[in-house]
């Protein structure tokens, strides 16, 4: 038991860096593709109505895959299969993300762009100091719903054979013949939710606080 124990940790370490690299990469990159999505330019806002429409309407599963194989059978190239799970998670959760900062950042009223064109801030000062604010503490509850399933779906790492922590619990699940080690990942998932939801929480208490 102390074995499964160990190389379940080792698989909940992999599954937390693709929870965080995936943050990391995603949660900037949305902000720009949301920005792209409101462009007033119809080709920007063509290419990136393409590239949500292709990330949030193929399943993420079929991602990994794409982005692991198809540059070998593509062009001969082959990389890391740790590397290939961040990508597709990144490519995925950008997709998602943008469209929660989009909805934020239409709902924000028209009357607060001209007022603050009437004291003479600029539209960077506006989007940064004004608007920008404002969508973080609307977005929040939506994007704490969107990390909590990032947790869960770290466990589809394992399609391209990256040893994450439900991937690892099915080999100890196989070798011992018990469902005890998948139960222990639930377990193991069940703390990571609870912790990123008692984050999301306690940010938002601040955010009340301060508004």
């Amino acid at each position: 038991m102390l074995k499964i124990l160990q190389a379940m940790l080792e698989g909940t370490v992999v599954s937390l860096e693709v929870f965080a690299l995936t943050l990391l990469f995603s949660l900037p990159l949305a902000l720009p593709v949301a920005l792209g999505r409101i462009s007033k330019q119809p080709l920007i806002r063509a290419l990136v109505n393409g590239y949500l429409l292709v990330m949030r309407g193929t399943p993420l599963i079929l991602q990994l895959i794409f982005v692991y194989f198809a540059p070998y059978y593509l062009f001969s190239l082959s990389y890391d299969r740790f590397t290939a799970v961040i990508v597709a998670f990144t490519l995925n959760y950008t997709a998602y993300f943008a469209e929660i900062y989009r909805g934020g950042i239409e709902s924000i009223p028209r009357g607060q762009y001209e007022a603050a064109k009437v004291l003479g801030l600029t539209r960077f000062q506006t989007f940064f100091r004004i608007v920008l604010p404002q969508v973080i503490k609307r977005i929040l509850p939506s994007m704490g719903n969107e990390v909590i399933t990032l947790v869960k779906d770290t466990a589809l790492a394992q399609t391209i054979g990256v040893a994450e922590l439900f991937r690892v619990a099915q080999n100890a699940s196989s070798r011992q013949f018990s469902t005890m080690p998948i139960f222990l990942a639930g377990v193991f998932y069940f703390v990571m939710n609870w912790a990123v939801s008692a984050v999301f929480v306690r940010f938002e208490k601040k955010l009340s606080y301060y508004h």
